[in-house]
């Protein structure tokens, strides 16, 4: 599983026009889902973006996590975080069927929200507009299958 984490001033996602999500101060999650990916792989990643500390405290260090500043989650599915770039055609096939990644996605949301977050999300498969204003700027990437 892969995970692209911007800690935002704000962030939304549009589809057909309409806004499907927004939050406010805390996390734009791009998410994607590779073929061998697991619950509990799915579940420890939640957990590490849940209690990661970028959030500056009132000494200027990034010692705050999302539940100490009362952000809030948006993830949007991204299966492009699996593209085979070694042509200038990128390829998709790493990333894991729709069967495989809609459970986890949704997983992984439900993760956080048990852990008291409001998730915002966009919708699986459907073309989006997402919009955000990056903070600092922070962001933070994480992959499963690396340690």
């Amino acid at each position: 599983m892969r995970a692209v984490v911007t800690r935002v001033s704000h962030a939304s996602v549009t589809i057909d026009g309409q806004i499907n999500g927004q939050i406010g101060r805390g996390y734009l999650i791009l998410l994607g889902v590779g073929p061998n990916d697991t619950e509990e792989e799915t579940d420890k990643l939640a957990d590490k973006i849940c209690n990661l500390r970028i959030f500056e405290d009132e000494n200027g260090k990034m010692n705050l996590n999302l539940e100490q500043v009362g952000g809030s989650i948006l993830v949007v599915s991204q299966f492009t975080l699996f593209a085979d770039t070694s042509s200038r055609r990128p390829g998709f096939s790493g990333a894991a069927r729709p069967d495989l990644a809609i459970p986890l996605y949704e997983r992984f949301m439900a993760h956080c929200r048990e852990r008291g977050f409001a998730v915002q999300h966009g919708e699986f498969g459907a073309d989006m507009q997402v919009d955000s204003l990056n903070d600092g700027p922070v962001t933070i990437l994480f992959d499963t299958q690396r340690p």
